[in-house]
């Protein structure tokens, strides 16, 4: 709880606009990688939550015997790293790892989630210093096209063998490996890709040196790859957005050093999305109906909610967001809900405030009087 806990991340959330959120597995101890680890995870939950919370479980090298299981316990799916996760507990896993969790996971209707950067070449660490350029230079697009090119290669196996497996591409950077992702879709194959706030509004030319907290991976890149994720996202190659909300405390983002080498990586974020997206979005045509697929309905598809989520619907949750679109505000330190108020939107000036946050018909969020006294938020297991 000194990066994030339950009330603080979800009262950020509700902030927001936002009514659900789904909880990585790792950053978190236990991770999310048995039913036992999730029952602890589920108790810390208990009475902390403004907004309804769903689970990923993880995947790492040794537990692939548990997600059947957890599947039952009812996480979303699963989500795995092919390049180190810089956590002990949550471990990459390696091509014959992903096979024995794709076997598991046949013709269910969960999915497996990719941290897709690897290493293929076991490349020479490059160093990395207070600059930008270097840490930018140590995660090269390439490790994202090595890492998409075997998720769609397994991907299109297990289809052609009769055995599909959901497959998922979270927070795309590389926008080098979209050709890829367009042929993959265009052969109907299971896959789906996101792409996070950060990429769609920062570039790497604005980023200055020392500035650790834009640290992330993959990282922010070029503006020239921003257009490109903004045109994939327009036309479909990417189905939706997400905040991939990482916090950290200020101590481990080297605030006082400015050194990317080993700042902690992950930009906090999930209050500022809808603004944010809407800001970037409405320079390029973006209507309402678009922001409303790509952060509602899209995503309540891919992680089974769409039976009660995602659309204003008859027999759906009443979950709504009021907000003033053309309403300009400018982050500020004292607006972050979040635990630790470190965010690179902190001073950005943004459109569309949110004023009042709705989950199953109660207001859990008022920009006049803030937070429902008690939280209402749900688990959502199946």
């Amino acid at each position: 709880t000194e990066w994030e806990g339950f009330e603080t991340g979800t009262k950020a959330a509700a902030a927001g606009g936002i009514t659900t959120v789904i909880d990585m597995p790792l950053n978190a101890i236990p991770p999310t990688t048995t039913v036992k680890n999730l029952q602890t995870k589920l108790e810390a939950a208990q009475g902390q939550c403004h907004v309804d919370v769903g689970f990923w479980g993880g995947l790492i090298p040794d537990n692939q015997e548990h997600l059947p299981e957890l599947i039952e316990q009812g996480v979303r799916g699963f989500k795995c790293f092919l390049i180190e996760s810089g956590v002990d507990e949550f471990p990459c896993v390696n091509e014959k790892q992903v096979r024995a969790a794709m076997d598991r996971l046949v013709n269910t209707s969960s999915v497996l989630l990719f941290h897709a950067e690897m290493d293929t070449c076991c490349s020479a660490p490059t160093t990395i210093d207070r600059t930008y350029q270097s840490y930018l230079n140590s995660r090269p697009e390439a490790l994202e096209i090595n890492a998409i090119e075997m998720i769609i290669r397994l991907t299109r196996e297990y289809a052609q063998k009769g055995r599909p497996v959901n497959t998922h591409i979270v927070h795309l950077s590389a926008a080098s490996a979209l050709p890829a992702i367009r042929e993959a879709k265009a052969q109907g194959l299971p896959l789906t890709v996101e792409t996070c706030f950060h990429y769609l509004n920062f570039t790497a030319e604005t980023i200055k040196d020392g500035a650790t907290h834009y640290k992330c991976s993959p990282p922010i890149r070029e503006s020239s790859n921003r257009e490109m994720l903004w045109e994939a996202l327009l036309d479909g190659t990417i189905d939706y957005v997400v905040s991939d909300h990482s916090p950290c405390t200020a101590q481990l983002k080297n605030q006082d050093t400015g050194d990317f080498g080993t700042a902690w990586g992950g930009i906090a974020s999930v209050q500022f999305g809808l603004p944010v997206l809407w800001t970037e979005g409405r320079k390029r045509g973006v209507t309402l109906q678009m922001l409303a697929n790509w952060l509602s309905f899209s995503p309540a598809k891919r992680v089974q909610l769409n039976d009660k989520k995602g659309e204003i619907k008859v027999g759906h949750d009443g979950d709504l967001v009021i907000w003033r679109p053309d309403a300009c505000f400018q982050v500020s330190k004292e607006d972050v809900h979040f635990k630790n108020k470190l965010s690179p939107y902190i001073g950005q000036s943004l459109y569309g405030k949110v004023d009042q946050t709705i989950l199953r018909g109660n207001t859990i969020y008022s920009s006049q009087t803030l937070f429902a006294a008690s939280p209402l938020g749900h688990p959502l297991l199946k």
